[in-house]
């Protein structure tokens, strides 16, 4: 009897050391998955069900962070993921912004009639058309008008046939008449040339007192028009506005005495120069992006209102963390990089950046030197991770 209890304990004891094995061998502190399908994690080795590729082995590591993302060794390499040591050094002493070019509205125009009428014929219509400064630009008929030009011409045949002896000062009604012609808009020659006119012109042209390329019009052929209504508006693109953005960050490298150099892509090998003009006083609350404008000639009309350019303006060189272009990602949230702060394992955060030249970009706060930041392939490890997590890492970080 004591035998069997001592066989029996001796049974009981196995199974507990075989139960304690299994659980051992299930839990190997790692799972595989597939290099091509991440989402993809198995317990066993085998096939991928989707491409049919060897699932490789991942080690699960107990200090992975909430917000970090693990690697296998050869997405690392697919991917090309370079990491580097960020340092302290000096910053260049230009600031690249990227620009638009706009129209200068110091340089527009609008031609508005000056009587009512009814427009019977418009000599330039189209957007994008020249008008040649004095260019007859519209045709008029207007009631008013044509009895305002008959009282003219009515005066001066009066005092032809009454002459200086009466008892009307016809030099006064003729001077009377005049002025309200030219206040009409009518030129000189166009009043002089009244009394050789037929009675019966019912038409008056108007002339562009501006030269410009049309970029709007607001009246067509038949339509009628009420005094101080605009026929046309006209753009002087002999100098152009270029409008550059740059983050609030780096207003205080801003030289409002400096001059710009602006190029164009579209246009290799041209660049101008020009001064700042305006600042604007107020941040895009959304975007913390401020608007820079520089005046720049356009003599041949080479440029063109919508063309991308970046202005490079000079500033005063300093010394602090800088990173490479591509290491930084932004959007309307900031701007983040990600570290590794593991074997394979990566973190994404948020960052100030200021001056930012050719390929450099100075980092500000969030980062410290010494941090391993992933210099080449951001958008691969941040599209990963949006893939495995299903939200943007930048979600719930302060702003």
């Amino acid at each position: 009897m004591r035998i069997s209890i001592i066989t029996f304990l001796a049974i009981l004891f196995l199974v507990a050391c075989s139960g304690k094995k299994e659980e051992a061998a299930k839990d190997t502190g790692s799972y595989y998955t597939c290099s091509m399908h991440p989402q993809v994690m198995e317990k066993q080795p085998g096939k991928c069900p989707i491409c049919q590729m060897d699932l490789i082995e991942v080690r699960k590591s107990s200090s992975v962070e909430k917000g970090d993302i693990v690697l296998t060794e050869q997405q690392i390499q697919l991917a090309n993921i370079q990491v580097n040591t960020i340092r302290s050094g000096t910053i260049g002493d230009e600031m690249i912004l990227p620009a638009t070019l706009a129209i200068d509205q110091n340089r527009t125009s609008a031609i508005s009639a000056r009587i009512r009428g009814r427009v019977e014929r418009l000599y330039f219509n189209a957007v994008g058309d020249y008008v040649p400064r004095g260019a007859k630009l519209y045709d008029l008929y207007s009631e008013e008008l044509n009895n305002a030009k008959q009282e003219y011409v009515t005066a001066l045949e009066r005092r032809q046939q009454l002459g200086d002896n009466f008892l009307i000062d016809f030099d006064r009604v003729i001077e009377a008449a005049r002025n309200k012609l030219l206040l009409w808009g009518l030129k000189e020659s166009q009043i002089r040339a009244l009394p050789k006119s037929p009675r019966n012109s019912r038409l008056t042209s108007f002339y562009s007192d501006e030269g410009g390329y049309i970029t709007g019009t607001d009246v067509t052929e038949g339509g009628y028009v009420d005094e101080g209504g605009v026929i046309v508006r006209l753009a002087d693109l002999s100098s152009l506005w270029a409008e550059a953005q740059l983050y609030s960050s780096q207003l205080s490298y801003l030289d409002p005495k400096a001059v710009a150099t602006v190029r164009f892509p579209s246009l290799e090998g041209k660049t101008v120069t020009g001064k700042i003009s305006f600042q604007n006083p107020e941040l895009n609350p959304g975007s913390r992006i401020n608007l820079v404008r520089i005046v720049i000639p356009n003599k041949d009309n080479q440029l063109k209102p919508g063309m991308v350019a970046f202005v490079s303006l000079k500033g005063q060189p300093s010394k602090s963390l800088t990173l490479p272009g591509d290491a930084v990602l932004r959007d309307s949230k900031g701007a983040t990089v990600w570290i590794k702060t593991g074997k394979n394992t990566f973190r994404n955060k948020m960052v100030t950046i200021g001056t930012e030249t050719d390929d450099r970009i100075e980092i500000q706060s969030g980062l410290q030197e010494g941090d391993q930041v992933v210099t080449f392939g951001a958008y691969l490890i941040n599209s990963e991770y949006i893939f495995k997590q299903g939200s943007d890492p930048m979600a719930g970080m302060g702003m």
